[in-house]
């Protein structure tokens, strides 16, 4: 019991920390980065803090013009790697609509509600949430929408982007997605959105997806 409650907050810590820096980084974010920095450092020693320092070298090593750059145009301007999850599976048609509500209940009965102009399948505000949630709540959201996040992650890793550690950090917690999951991934990254079609190479076959340890 004791165990599970440590393996608890760490993740919560990592949710944190990955809403954070998943977040446009301006001059908000730079001010704090020390700060992040020594709360990565005093995470145990498993794979997904390796994934939050590894990204975090990338950030202080590089001008800060140009991550922001690279943010916009790798999670801001592309549809394979943006970070509001339900747009995977429903796209712009009127169901997501329906997900983005079940959403927000969620919140709701996690004691949690959704403040603010955000939608609630943004992908920090998910994070946020599942790192102040009672346990159990925050990994159910996640886990519901763990197809989407493995293909932000499987996009990200095509690009090369650091980004890549931060999903992957946040994928390690949740262990390797069901075989439902995988085939889920498959075919969103075969067909694309509804309504986005056109112009959506496919990515790899759901058997060579990543484990969870995978480049560990």
């Amino acid at each position: 019991m004791v165990l599970g409650a440590r393996r608890r907050a760490t993740a919560a810590r990592i949710y944190k920390l990955s809403s954070l820096l998943l977040q446009y980084p301006g001059e908000a974010l730079r001010s704090a980065q020390s700060e992040i920095l020594d709360a990565i450092r005093a995470l145990p020693r498993r794979s997904a803090a390796r994934e939050l320092e590894r990204f975090c070298d990338w950030w202080a090593q590089t001008d800060p013009l140009a991550v922001a750059q690279h943010y916009v145009e790798t999670l801001d301007l592309n549809k394979r790697s943006g970070l509001y999850l339900t747009f995977y599976g429903e796209g712009d048609k009127r169901e997501r609509g329906t997900a983005l509500l079940r959403l927000k209940r969620m919140y709701r009965a996690g004691g949690l509600p959704l403040a603010g102009t955000e939608l609630p399948d943004y992908l920090p505000v998910m994070l946020e949430f599942a790192a102040a949630a009672p346990p159990g709540y925050g990994e159910v959201v996640l886990r519901e929408h763990h197809a989407a996040l493995e293909l932000v992650r499987l996009s990200l890793r095509e690009r090369e982007s650091p980004y890549a550690h931060l999903i992957d950090a946040v994928c390690l917690t949740l262990g390797a997605p069901s075989a439902a999951d995988r085939t889920r991934v498959y075919k969103l990254a075969a067909l694309g959105p509804p309504q986005e079609l056109v112009g959506l190479e496919p990515f790899a076959p759901p058997e060579v997806m990543p484990a969870a340890e995978a480049r560990r």
